[in-house]
């Protein structure tokens, strides 16, 4: 192999780890961006049943409930 082909192996081999690499850090983005939504969805699931909880503290207190 000459020098020529020997730098074009090299150039390639080096964009093959670079797209591997690109290709990796995409995935963690997507899982990142999953688990973030998947947390906001609890939160919400949370702060929903406890307003829930509170309006129907107040029904009881007022005695709508009855």
């Amino acid at each position: 192999m000459d020098n020529s082909q020997n730098a074009s192996y090299r150039a390639g081999e080096a964009k093959g780890q670079a797209q591997e690499k690109g290709s990796q850090l995409v995935d963690k983005a997507s899982n990142a961006t999953q688990s973030a939504k998947e947390s906001l969805q609890e939160v919400g699931h949370q702060a929903q049943a406890k307003a829930q909880g509170a309006v129907d503290a107040v029904k009881d207190a007022t005695g709508i409930n009855k």
